[in-house]
């Protein structure tokens, strides 16, 4: 009677060789990223920038319409100040700076600031 191959000895799955010291393999997760925060740019109210001035600048660096811009000009004259928009921290920013340039320009003590929407 003819002698049986040996067979090469293989562990079980997920039984650990001599060399595998208890390796673990992490699965892949996705990255979750949070939207970024949002910043209101605010004009406040002074007694001295005219009111067309402040609804010119909100029609060129925020894009309102003329009756929109009216309404803020509005709200920021009797409220004592009003949102222009929203915007990430970069983009509110460089609006922020933006409308105090123009401000300086035309000879305006116009305050705009930005804050945590």
């Amino acid at each position: 009677m003819p002698a049986e191959p040996v067979k090469p000895s293989v562990p079980p799955a997920g039984t650990p060789t001599p060399g595998d010291q208890g390796a673990v393999v992490a699965e892949r997760q996705a990255a979750k990223t949070e939207p970024p925060k949002m910043y209101q740019v605010l004009m406040l109210n002074d007694d001295y920038t005219p009111m067309e001035f402040v609804v010119m600048v909100l029609q060129e660096y925020f894009q309102r319409d003329l009756e929109t811009a009216t309404q803020i000009m509005l709200k920021i004259h009797h409220e004592g100040r009003g949102v222009c928009g929203v915007y990430t921290k970069d983009v509110a920013a460089t609006k922020v700076e933006l409308v105090l340039a123009a401000a300086r320009r035309g000879g305006h003590p116009l305050q705009c600031i930005l804050e945590a929407a």
